[in-house]
């Protein structure tokens, strides 16, 4: 991949990392020349239609978020079975590195990494983006200690140390959460016991779970109850303790409520504030209702015939004979309890027949009425709470729930719903100065979608959008379109192009230069009108406007084709017909200076510059400011002197 660019405009530099689903290298983006890190799907996976589905789908939800402790998606692409995405390229380390180099972090360092990351959940969940694989690796420190959360929607690792549910991953097993190892529903809570596992990592250097196999850890998340981080971790104060412990509640409701409640309390922990009583909500049972395995036919016969070669053990027949023993003791004992056990249990069967709750299935009520989904909720037995928000979707539509449908769960459990209070009207984005491949993702997110683009010369980078209507702040209907004008570079510059005739072959290239075009090709030719070295035409016509840049093509007289032909012949035997050359004799020994002198041939229908050149007096001997200029015609012909732009006269 070395060198290869993809999307013409990635051109990849090195290696820099990779996991079980991806390589990650670092690019350079030649449109707008900064680095880039682009995460390309390993080759193994690019047959598998399922998860590359859920990869383009769930990375480009992951564009959406736009956060300054996310790292940016800036594009999504696929070339030659290539399947890659295109992020913010971050210097630095990752948490785990930190973790790793340090042991333990301290308490500030825990409080502002731990809120960074919050306000990175917090945007997300805002946008109902669940990460769903928050951990140290996904978590980078930049250089001034900012902490940046990456993989946003794409936690999809093929490594040992994941659990899937058919087929689908759905976390890396020292960090997930307990309904993650059960396979069941997900929301931002479980981010959040996720972020309490980074938390406890950073305050002891170790993690709260750990076994031999995935499925073991897995057990833990469900059954048991990490050790206080306080027994690794002695000076670690209280209150930070209490909010660790809350984030690894086994119930979702007994977790925070959200990121928000999370950093309220890092700020009172921060600013040495009161959490308040906390107890209620972090007491353990001693026999707390757990979700375990089931256990099969073959481990209920195993663990039978274990407990049958125990009670033949010969320890096992000591402790028979001390218990026979025992027996006459406690006998009485045994019958006080016995009557009171039947009693106990005859109660306990009776009212609970009346105490039982039977199990019902969450139907599917996204795309139901309200008065629909609150009708089929009375029906069975359950309860609603709703939240309303603005949708596309028609007015008291269902667009939402968080408990999944076909999920078995106790009659009167509350189901939470999102009802659409129908469109509203969207405020237009601030689009100018924006990269146009980011404009549509930022339209997206505000509800409006792209219309038409057009391109004009800027001074702007090309791709930089520099208009845009309607302007931004106006409210439009959501749904409806944005115009947009696109830089496509420096507009070319026009100049006029001068009159070259007459001059020199260094002046017209001087005049050339200085006028921002290039000098062309130079060609030679006889002329009976302008004398040797003079430049006779040009392939761009005096006073047309031309772009910058243009190529002037210049052709240069050789004097006359038989000069000498005519020596020695007078006026009086030439009968008209052959071409005559004479000088011009120009005195200049009156000026000085910078003196400029031009000849023109006068002609029926324009005058003709034939020489044209500039003098400095100062520089010149007496003899030499008598000037000679060689003119060539046929019979008679008028020529006009201009000095200093002053005619003096014809001759």
């Amino acid at each position: 991949m070395i060198g290869k660019v993809l999307g013409k405009r990635y051109e990849i530099i090195e290696k820099i990392g990779g996991g079980g689903m991806a390589i990650v290298y670092k690019a350079k983006c030649a449109l707008l020349n900064r680095f880039v890190a682009i995460k390309v799907l390993r080759p193994e996976f690019i047959n598998d239609k399922d998860l590359l589905d859920k990869f383009r789908k769930e990375s480009q939800a992951a564009a959406s978020l736009s956060h300054p402790n996310i790292v940016n998606v800036y594009d999504v692409g696929e070339e030659d079975d290539i399947y890659y995405i295109v992020m913010e390229y971050v210097n630095g380390k990752t948490l785990k590195e930190v973790i790793k180099e340090k042991g333990k972090l301290n308490k500030d360092e825990i409080l502002d990494f731990t809120r960074q990351i919050a306000l990175a959940l917090k945007h997300a969940h805002a946008n109902h983006v669940v990460h769903r694989d928050i951990k140290p690796h996904n978590i980078l420190i930049t250089e001034d200690h900012r902490a940046k959360v990456t993989d946003f929607g794409i936690a999809l690792a093929a490594t040992s140390s994941t659990i899937t549910n058919t087929g689908s991953i759905i976390g890396s097993v020292h960090y997930f959460s307990p309904e993650q190892a059960r396979g069941g529903y997900t929301d931002e809570k479980s981010d959040l016991y996720s972020l309490g596992i980074v938390m406890y990592e950073m305050a002891t250097g170790r993690l709260p779970f750990e076994g031999d196999a995935p499925i073991t850890i897995a057990l833990k998340h469900i059954q048991e109850n990490p050790e206080l981080p306080s027994q690794y971790n002695p000076s670690i104060s209280k209150d930070l303790e209490i909010i660790i412990m809350k984030l690894l509640q086994k119930e979702q409701i007994n977790r925070y409520a959200n990121a928000a409640a999370l950093i309220e309390d890092l700020y009172k922990v921060k600013n040495n504030f009161e959490l308040g009583d906390m107890d209620n909500t972090l007491r353990m049972e001693d026999s707390p209702t757990q979700i375990i395995p089931m256990v099969t036919a073959n481990e209920i016969k195993e663990l039978t015939e274990n407990r049958r070669k125990d009670s033949n053990s010969p320890t096992n027949k000591n402790n028979r004979e001390d218990g026979k023993k025992r027996k006459i003791l406690i006998g009485s004992a045994i019958g006080a309890a016995l009557l009171a056990a039947l009693v106990f249990t005859f109660a306990f069967f009776y009212i609970s027949d009346f105490l039982k709750t039977e199990d019902v299935v969450v139907p599917n009520f996204v795309g139901m009425t309200m008065d629909e989904a609150t009708k089929e909720a009375a029906t069975i037995g359950l309860k609603l709470n709703v939240t309303r928000k603005p949708d596309d979707a028609p007015k008291d539509e269902v667009i939402k729930q968080t408990t999944s449908p076909n999920m078995k769960v106790r009659k009167g459990f509350e189901v939470k719903i999102v009802v659409s209070e129908g469109s509203e009207l969207a405020v237009v984005p601030d689009l100018e100065y924006k990269d146009e491949a980011d404009v549509p993702s930022i339209l997206k997110k505000n509800g409006l979608v792209a219309g038409d683009v057009k391109r004009e010369p800027s001074d702007l980078p090309i791709g930089t959008v520099i208009n845009q209507n309607p302007r931004a702040g106006f409210k439009a209907e959501r749904g409806s379109t944005v115009n947009y004008v696109v830089s496509e570079g420096p507009a070319t510059a026009m100049v006029v192009m001068p009159d070259l005739r007459g001059k020199t072959l260094e002046e017209a290239k001087a005049e050339i230069t200085k006028n921002k075009l290039q000098v062309g090709t130079t060609d030679p030719k006889y002329s009976d009108v302008y004398a040797a070295g003079l430049v006779i035409s040009q392939n761009i016509d005096p006073n047309v406007e031309t772009p910058e840049g243009s190529v002037v093509n210049l052709v240069v007289s050789q004097g006359p084709e038989n000069p000498g032909s005519n020596e020695g012949e007078t006026e009086e035997n030439n009968n008209g017909n052959t071409p005559v050359t004479k000088q011009i004799t120009i005195n200049l020994s009156t000026y000085s200076g910078i003196v400029n002198v031009e000849v023109y041939e006068v002609t029926a229908l324009s005058n003709v510059k034939i020489y044209g050149k500039e003098y400095n007096l100062d520089n010149l001997r007496p003899e030499e400011k008598i000037i000679k200029v060689p003119v060539t015609g046929l019979g008679s012909e008028q020529y006009t002197v201009y000095i200093n732009g002053e005619n003096k006269g014809n001759l």
